[in-house]
């Protein structure tokens, strides 16, 4: 069985129709044990205090925010080389989701930044990085919603995202190649002087897998909306000419 059957809308709508409830009920259980373990099981930090507790919403955010934009590049490049409707489609449907995800990194990213840093925002590259992709999925979004034509949409959205993924790289890299910058280092990281405590570390993992599930389950609902509008608009024009 080749992958690219699931490029056919029918074929997707049947499997996806499938995966969603366990795919979604999944990110739910995730969700709730990681963060209910996260915020009222865990201790407070020494050199934090309280404010470590932000991990488990701003970590797997940002980290889904640069994830789904490169998930969208993906399938960007799939529409732009094989013209499979269904990848334009989940980037468009992805967009929307990447976007939410970063705001609740930036915002998660100020409520630790005041009682660390002194400063709700700082031009810190990986910051800066990040606002700009935040625009990037705004002008993504808009550019959707400006072209009439679908196809002609999904080419200059995807030229778009791949503009964009330059700051997808930056924002989450950037502090390996900008060591001055405020914005510390991985939390999650294979140097045991890096990575957090287990205490942190096994909650915070789940929150991830939540955060990664749900950003699939999202998808995947986007998805099968766009193909339902994309046969509605189809009929509708066949309606029209008859």
């Amino acid at each position: 069985m080749s992958i690219w059957e699931y490029a056919n809308p029918k074929r997707f709508m049947q499997t996806s129709g499938l995966l969603l409830p366990w795919v979604s009920g999944v990110a739910a259980l995730c969700l709730m044990a990681g963060l209910v373990w996260g915020f009222f099981f865990t201790p407070v930090a020494d050199k934090f205090g309280a404010t470590v507790k932000i991990i488990y919403l701003h970590v797997p955010a940002a980290m889904m925010a640069t994830s789904a934009w490169a998930m969208m590049l993906v399938t960007s490049l799939i529409w732009l080389v094989r013209r499979h409707h269904v990848s334009a489609l989940s980037a468009k449907a992805a967009a929307p989701v990447g976007l939410v995800f970063t705001v609740i990194g930036l915002i998660t990213g100020a409520i630790w930044g005041q009682p660390m840093w002194g400063t709700w925002w700082a031009w810190d590259p990986r910051l800066t990085a990040f606002l700009i992709l935040s625009l990037f999925y705004l002008g993504y979004i808009a550019l959707w919603a400006a072209v009439e034509n679908p196809d002609t949409a999904a080419d200059l959205t995807s030229v778009l995202c791949i503009v964009g993924s330059v700051f997808a790289f930056l924002s989450r890299y950037a502090v390996l190649f900008w060591n001055q910058g405020l914005h510390q280092g991985a939390t999650l990281s294979l140097d045991k002087e890096e990575n957090i405590s287990d205490v942190y570390w096994f909650p915070l993992l789940l929150c991830i897998a939540g955060f990664v599930l749900l950003f699939v389950a999202l998808v995947l609902l986007r998805t099968r909306t766009e193909i339902r509008a994309r046969r509605l608009a189809a009929l509708m024009a066949r309606e029209r000419l008859a």
